[in-house]
């Protein structure tokens, strides 16, 4: 089966090469979708013959992701999976994260990092942030999901088609696994590994933290409505 790697990237000139090769040299292919960024993304990329796409306006990681899943669509790609730029995630783990999508277990897999032997750290409010993220999911769709807002995730050809054409853009991995869950698709987890960032810092500081679960918990309610 066809894999690519969707790497959306915003200012990612520091760890993006690096990110991108430790796919490539894995022998899988990869996308990356430069978000409008202000840096050197996209010349680090092109300089490096890494495939990349510029988006001309930032829009944010639903846009970008949909690019990228739009990409995958148009190319015949089997499988699609999603890898942060910013080096947070273990390119090791892929073989876990698509083995229920080889399997036909599932159509779409979410790479946890609270299942199993717990190593993800993270602040205390965004802890909470995503026990309360995961208990709206469930209280909405009747299935747990412990790590909601991962954005280490992998999907089928049915699944790519969907985002394709589907896919939310505020922060879109609550949202599009509801949407799945409740569009009747197979939707697993499974425990991968997962880094501190190589570069840079999070745009989401504890003020955005409770804004995030505030958006995400009406943005759920509003779509099962």
């Amino acid at each position: 089966m066809r894999s690519i790697a969707i790497i959306p990237a915003y200012n990612e000139a520091a760890a993006i090469v690096d990110v991108a090769r430790s796919v490539i040299d894995k022998g899988i292919d990869v996308i990356v979708i430069n978000d409008g960024s202000s840096d050197d993304t996209e010349k680090c990329c092109r300089r490096n013959k890494i495939p990349v796409i510029s988006l001309k306006n930032n829009l944010g990681i639903g846009g970008a992701v949909q690019c990228g899943y739009r990409y995958a669509y148009e190319n015949g790609y089997d499988i699609a999976f999603q890898f942060d730029g910013d080096g947070q995630h273990d390119i090791n783990s892929f073989d876990v994260l698509i083995q229920p999508i080889l399997d036909r277990q599932a159509d779409f897999v979410i790479g946890s990092r609270f299942l199993g032997e717990v190593t993800f750290r993270s602040t205390w409010l965004r802890r909470v942030g995503i026990k309360w993220i995961s208990f709206m999911l469930r209280f909405i769709t009747g299935k747990r999901i412990t790590d909601p807002t991962s954005g280490y995730r992998a999907a089928n050809a049915k699944v790519i088609e969907f985002f394709a054409k589907n896919y939310p853009v505020d922060y879109p991995e609550p949202e599009s696994t509801m949407w799945l869950i409740k569009k009747g698709f197979h939707v697993n987890e499974v425990s991968v590994s997962m880094f501190a960032r190589e570069h840079g810092s999070s745009s989401i500081n504890s003020l955005k933290s409770v804004y995030y679960m505030i958006k995400v918990s009406l943005a759920l309610l509003i779509t099962r409505m």
